[in-house]
């Protein structure tokens, strides 16, 4: 079995919890959930919703760097939003990150995300 191998970056929000930004073994990466925290100022992006998911997306790209990788590589996303409304904004911004082949991916509202942030964005990549 391959090691696990925690992955890093100060590109990107240092973990506000017990995980790790992203975790590479068995030939893939499982990235954390990412909310827009702006990982030089710790602050966060909520002017609306699209910079939300803008910094979202490069705080995985930033993740994904630090791995090696990039958004092609990604295989399925998980999104997370907090108003079902927002959901035709996030996905114009989202598809931008996407050539013609995006990944699998499932959009479930939830009722509340950390810091009552309006999206969050999980990953599986293979490297």
């Amino acid at each position: 079995m391959d090691k696990k191998t925690v992955i890093n970056s100060t590109q990107a929000p240092a973990p506000i919890g017990p995980y790790s930004q992203a975790v590479k073994a068995a030939g893939l990466l499982f990235v954390s959930g990412q909310v827009a925290i702006e990982p030089k100022t710790g602050e966060l992006v909520d002017q609306n919703i699209e910079a939300e998911t803008h910094q979202v997306m490069k705080n995985i790209g930033a993740i994904l760097t630090a791995a090696g990788a990039d958004f092609h590589q990604i295989l399925k996303c998980s999104i997370f939003v907090s108003d079902m409304n927002d959901f035709a904004r996030i996905n114009e911004v989202y598809g931008t990150y996407f050539d013609d082949q995006p990944p699998a991916r499932e959009t479930v509202e939830v009722s509340r995300l950390p810091k009552d942030v309006g999206v969050e964005v999980s990953c599986i990549v293979q490297l």
